[in-house]
């Protein structure tokens, strides 16, 4: 504002002299024009008076005084009679020259012409004598333009000196004019007392500032509430604006995508995440369609769902809603996978018995074999009632315990029943089992936990090596940071040992570590998904170790 005054104060000064300096310079001038054709008039007037009365003679007498203005004598036709300036017999017809026309129509003709070369002027006066003849008086002065270049020299010295003094000037009235208003408390503009004339100003500024305090005091309160919300969602949030840059984000949205905890705001959406189910979910948003994609991220996979946010016809942003459906998708993967293996395991026997039957209802078979065909469908169908058992087992393992009774159940006594009952196919195998613990009672349910740690123990005997030992052990320990007693269970085998890549498997329904010795050990695959559940329902812990190569070991660990 300053700098605009001070150039504004100087501009106006400058143009104000170069203006004034013209506009006197062309009122002088014309006043010596008129004067010039006042003084052309007279001695025109009596050069004409005396050639009435002494006729060209007179004309002959001007030429030879020096002083004397030009003088020109045409005829009626134009042609040059006498010229005091030039030889009149090389001059070229008059007749089309301005002031002799009007001199032979009116009487009197005048007019001046300009000689840009020379940068002067002539004046020309001419009057219609008595015999129709033309007197012409000339005279030359220097033009308008003549004295410009002293008069611009004058003119730019006075600029220059009143453009200083303006400056000078100016500089100092636009620090006193600016200085209160630099001086102003916009954040109370009613304690202000400057100038009149920015009462209203400062009026409306007051109340523009309440107003603005007002809005933000609300906006700051609808932002607290929608983080609160949006933090304490499980599910992750983004806004986006039109160019798919990020508005807001919630923590969760953060925690689902992986991203770097820093504050992804006015950054792109893909720097969150660049695979391509969520470009494309959020470009098809932004394009004005709403967008359902599945993403993977890491060990978890989202719902991705945008949906574009509208201000009136156009696309202004998008919503991204990301749903953590891991738990589902597992869900959906086991029941698959459960249903497969199902099939797999009930296929096998079932034909086995349509084989068995079908050959002793068509005669088939012999008299003698009838009874060793119905032992072997006897056997299948009890393969098949100790699958349908065991699925069964899952089943209300997965509908929890909390209908079921609970009490307190020593698992030393289970652990001594399951080493009794499984004593046969111990020496069958010449496998030795050890077994070191006492009295430690758990609160359960006793069928369960009865059901776990007998497929522990069972597990350890048939995937044992011809000759192997198994080793198990029942303690009461005290838990880390002392809280509490646990009861833990582990049995140690010298057995096939078990990957660690499959040590987190080895608890899927249906699933064998070695899949050669499937038809060679008796058992349905679903004696660890039993224990799994068994220990989860009673809060316990399940560990495993083993180097792959040679022998591993179950841990479970009950809270006493």
């Amino acid at each position: 504002m300053r700098r605009r005054i001070l150039v504004f104060t100087c501009l106006l000064a400058a143009v104000s002299i170069v203006l004034t300096a013209v506009l006197i310079h062309m009122a002088v001038y014309r006043g010596f024009a008129e004067r010039v054709m006042l003084e052309m008039a007279a001695e025109s007037d009596l050069i004409v008076s005396a050639v009435n009365l002494s006729g060209v003679a007179y004309l002959q007498s001007i030429s030879e005084s020096g002083s004397a203005p030009r003088v020109t004598l045409i005829d009626r036709d134009g042609r040059v009679i006498f010229d005091n300036g030039w030889d009149a017999s090389i001059m070229e017809n008059h007749m089309n020259r301005p002031e002799i026309k009007q001199a032979v129509e009116e009487g009197i003709g005048e007019d001046i012409r300009f000689s840009a070369t020379i940068s002067r002027q002539t004046f020309y006066r001419a009057a219609r004598l008595p015999d129709g003849k033309v007197l012409r008086v000339a005279m030359t002065t220097d033009s308008v333009f003549a004295p410009l270049p002293r008069l611009t020299l004058i003119t730019l010295a006075i600029v220059t000196a009143v453009f200083a003094a303006a400056a000078v000037i100016g500089t100092r009235v636009t620090r006193r004019i600016v200085a209160p208003i630099n001086m102003l408390n916009l954040d109370r503009p009613e304690e202000n007392a400057v100038y009149a004339e920015l009462a209203p100003l400062l009026s409306r500024m007051k109340r523009q500032n309440d107003i603005i305090a007002e809005q933000m005091d609300e906006i700051r309160q609808r932002q607290i509430e929608f983080s609160t919300m949006t933090d304490n969602m499980r599910e992750g949030m983004l806004l986006l604006d039109d160019e798919a840059h990020v508005l807001s984000c919630n923590r969760s949205a953060l925690e689902l995508l992986h991203a770097n905890s820093a504050s992804p705001v006015g950054k792109g959406a893909l720097t969150l995440n660049r695979s391509e189910p969520f470009y494309l979910a959020v470009e098809r948003a932004l394009g004005g369609y709403p967008a359902e994609e599945m993403l993977a991220v890491s060990d978890k996979h989202l719902r991705v769902m945008a949906n574009p946010v509208r201000n009136g016809d156009a696309v202004c942003g998008a919503v991204v809603l990301l749903v953590d459906v891991t738990e589902r998708e597992d869900r959906e993967k086991l029941r698959r996978e459960f249903t497969a293996n199902v099939s797999h395991e009930l296929s096998t026997p079932l034909t086995a018995i349509s084989g068995y039957a079908e050959i002793i209802a068509n005669g088939v078979a012999k008299g003698e074999d009838i009874p060793r065909f119905a032992e072997s469908i006897y056997d299948v169908t009890q393969r098949l009632i100790a699958i349908v058992g065991d699925v069964m087992a899952l089943s209300r393992l997965d509908e929890g315990v909390g209908s079921l009774p609970q009490e307190p159940v020593d698992l030393d006594e289970l652990v001594n029943l399951s080493i009794q009952r499984t004593r046969d196919i111990a020496e069958r195998m010449r496998v030795s089992v050890h077994y070191e613990g006492g009295s430690s009672e758990v609160r359960g349910v006793r069928r369960i936990l009865d059901e776990a740690v007998m497929n522990v123990i069972d597990n350890a005997i048939k995937y044992n090596v011809e000759g192997g030992s198994v080793r198990v052990t029942l303690e009461r320990l005290e838990r880390d940071a002392g809280e509490g007693v646990e009861v833990v269970f582990t049995v140690s085998d010298t057995g096939i040992g078990i990957p660690p890549d499959e040590q987190e498997r080895i608890f899927e329904r249906f699933y064998r570590v070695d899949r050669s010795r499937c038809d060679a050990v008796p058992g349905t695959g679903l004696g660890l998904s039993i224990v799994k559940h068994a220990v989860k329902l009673h809060n316990g812990r399940i560990e495993v170790k083993s180097d792959g190569r040679r022998g591993s070991s179950v841990t479970l660990r009950f809270p006493a």
